[in-house]
C-alpha cells in the first residue's frame, strides 16, 4: 500500500504554517507536503520545522494558477498515487486601509479565495483515497457576510440544489457589480473578503454532496472551517487566537477517524457545526 500524504497550502506562515506543524505533532501516518507560492519562503519554512524534529517536504503552488495545480496533482499521484489528506488553507485579503479600487479588491480576492482553491480542488479532488479528509479554510466572515445579503442571494446560498456552476455564475456576478460600484444596490454585502469565503463555504457543501453521490461507499469527510480571529499578517495583532490555536478545528477535521460519518459538507468553527 502507498504511503499517506497530506497537503497542506498557503503554509508558509501563519495559520498554515501552524497547522502543519501541528500536523506532525499529531503524529500523522504519512508525509506532510507544505505547499506555498513563493518556494524560498517555502524552503524556509521547511528548514525551520525541520530544526524542531519534524519531517516535512515543500511543494510550489500558485492557487492562482491552474497549471501549478495540475504540477502538484502528477506529483502526488507519480509518488503517491493518491492523496489522503487536503487543507485548503492558502488565501489573501486586502487592509481595510487598502487604496485600491473595491472593485479590484473584488476580483484579485475572488481569483485567490474562490477560484485557487476551485482549481486546486479540481486537479486534487479526483486522487482522494477511501477515507480521505479535505478541510476548506473558510472565515466566520463568510456567515456575517451572507446576513447582510439580499432575502433573495441568502436563499440561492441556502439552496442546498445549488450546483458548482451556478455558485461560480454568482461569485462572477459579484465581481462584476463591483467593478461597476453597485454591489450593494443589487443586494450583495459591502465586502470582498466575506463574499469569496461565502463562495469557499457554499463550494464546501456541493463538493461533499457530489462526494456522497459518487463515492458514497469510500467514507471520504470534506467540511469548510472557521480557525477564528487568528494572530497573523492578514489579521494583525489584535486577534484572539494564536496560529496554533487556530489550526486547532482544521486539525480536527482532517484527523477524524476512520468510520466517522459526520461533519460533512458542514461549516465547523471551535470543533462545532455552525447553522448556515
Amino acid at each position: 500500500m502507498s504511503k499517506k500524504v497530506a497537503v497542506v497550502t498557503g503554509a508558509n506562515k501563519g495559520t498554515g504554517f501552524a497547522i502543519v506543524r501541528e500536523l506532525c505533532k499529531a503524529k500523522f501516518t504519512g508525509d506532510v507536503i507544505l505547499t506555498a507560492r513563493n518556494e524560498k519562503l517555502g524552503n524556509e519554512a521547511v528548514k525551520m520545522l525541520k530544526s524542531e524534529g519534524f519531517e516535512v517536504a515543500y511543494h510550489h503552488l500558485d492557487l492562482c494558477d491552474q497549471g501549478s495545480a495540475k504540477q502538484l496533482s502528477n506529483f502526488l499521484q507519480k509518488t503517491y498515487g493518491g492523496l489522503d489528506v487536503l487543507i485548503n488553507n492558502a488565501g489573501m485579503s486586502f487592509k481595510n486601509d487598502a487604496t485600491e479600487p473595491f472593485g479590484e479588491q473584488a476580483e484579485v480576492t475572488m481569483r485567490t479565495n474562490f477560484w485557487g482553491t476551485l482549481w486546486v480542488c479540481h486537479a486534487l479532488l479526483p486522487l482522494l483515497r477511501p477515507n480521505a479528509r479535505v478541510v476548506n479554510v473558510s472565515s466566520f466572515v463568510s456567515k456575517k457576510a451572507l446576513d447582510t445579503c439580499s432575502p433573495q442571494l441568502q436563499a440561492k446560498f441556502r439552496d442546498t440544489e445549488l450546483s458548482e456552476e451556478e455558485l461560480c455564475l454568482l461569485m462572477g456576478q459579484f465581481v462584476i457589480a463591483a467593478q461597476q460600484g453597485n454591489h450593494q444596490a443589487q443586494g450583495w454585502p459591502n465586502t470582498a473578503y466575506g463574499t469569496t469565503k461565502i463562495g469557499v463555504t457554499v463550494l464546501s457543501r456541493i463538493q461533499a454532496h457530489i462526494l456522497t453521490k459518487t463515492r458514497a461507499a469510500d467514507g471520504i469527510l470534506l467540511n469548510a472551517c472557521c480557525p477564528g480571529w487568528v494572530r497573523t499578517d492578514m489579521a494583525g495583532p489584535k486577534a484572539l487566537k494564536s496560529p496554533e490555536e487556530g489550526a486547532q478545528t482544521p486539525i480536527y477535521l482532517a484527523l477524524l477517524p476512520e468510520g466517522a460519518k459526520e461533519p460533512h459538507g458542514q461549516l465547523v468553527w471551535d470543533k462545532t457545526v455552525q447553522e448556515w
